[in-house]
């Protein structure tokens, strides 16, 4: 059996919930305070074995490619003025080793489509994805975890959490066999995966997140896949056919989730890891403390 180390990374979406900031920069590229989101889930890729990061770009999204790749000028200007830190930092944001692979999306044709579009470059091998959007943060990361479950029991894998009934409208949710629980090894069964469903008809509260490992029959589905919701290939649909043949499971998400493609979300990243930050917690928790009194005592 074939370790992964492919991971595809769909970036070609337009980020319109953050305009005017993503008119002319990829929300890819938005920083939680120094490193834009998508350089955390690359490093999260990079720690659990990935070794070949394939991009699904679309237009207007070069600026991803060139955070990956090298800047010789940049570089050569922090070496003359002694800011070698600096430089090994800028140097070293994909490792040695590590090799960066640029597809382009014609046009946006749902995720499904993206991940699609990356089979040329996977080739008959199995591969994680892994959505920008989500932030993830902890000790042990989903990544890391669905590819060593995959290596025990090589099939579909989705990283899943537990959501408020009101919100499982927002989410792929997962549908269990009567009875189904997780073995031994943590993996729980999936009968199905509905997109988006409404409260009151979701079968469950277990939504999958923007992780997930394939093998290359994913891609047969999705040749054959009509298109779904908005008229466009649901990376979904194929999870639910796959689920339907017996070869889906589901781990528990391990880590801290942020949804960085949502304002809110992306504001909890920024305070939650700055609250983390050897250079800058106490400083922030200083600060958040004397606004969190001005405010009450403008509340009176």
């Amino acid at each position: 059996m074939a370790p992964i180390t492919k991971a595809v990374f769909p970036v070609a979406g337009l980020g319109t919930r953050f305009l005017p900031a993503t008119k002319a920069m990829p929300k890819e590229l938005l920083p939680i305070i120094d490193k834009p989101i998508v350089q955390y889930a690359v490093e999260e890729a990079v720690a659990a074995g990935i070794t070949e990061i394939i991009f699904v770009t679309g237009r207007n999204k070069r600026a991803v490619g060139d955070h990956f790749d090298a800047n010789l000028e940049l570089e050569h200007q922090l070496m003359t003025k002694g800011k070698t830190d600096m430089r090994d930092m800028v140097r070293n944001i994909v490792p040695q080793g590590v090799a960066c692979i640029f597809v382009r999306q014609p046009e946006p044709k749902g995720l499904g489509d993206a991940v699609l579009c990356a089979a040329p470059a996977v080739g008959n091998n199995p591969f994680a994805v892994l959505l920008a959007d989500d932030l993830m943060q902890g000790d042990i990361l989903p990544t890391a975890a669905l590819v060593e479950a995959y290596g025990r029991d090589p099939k579909t894998l989705l990283s899943v959490s537990e959501v408020a009934r009101e919100d499982v409208s927002k989410y792929g949710i997962l549908r269990l066999a009567e009875g189904a629980v997780a073995g031994q090894d943590g993996v729980l069964p999936v009968a199905g995966l509905v997109e988006k469903p409404a409260p009151e008809k979701a079968p469950s509260q277990l939504a999958s997140f923007g992780r997930y490992v394939f093998s290359p029959e994913v891609f047969d589905v999705l040749r054959d896949l009509p298109p779904g919701a908005g008229g466009e290939i649901q990376l979904a649909d194929a999870i639910d056919i796959l689920a339907g043949r017996g070869r889906v499971g589901a781990i528990t998400n391990p880590s801290a989730r942020y949804d960085c493609g949502a304002k809110f979300g992306y504001l909890n990243a920024i305070v939650d890891v700055a609250l983390k930050d050897p250079d800058y917690a106490a400083r922030f928790e200083a600060l958040l403390r004397d606004r969190l009194a001005k405010l009450d005592q403008a509340r009176g």
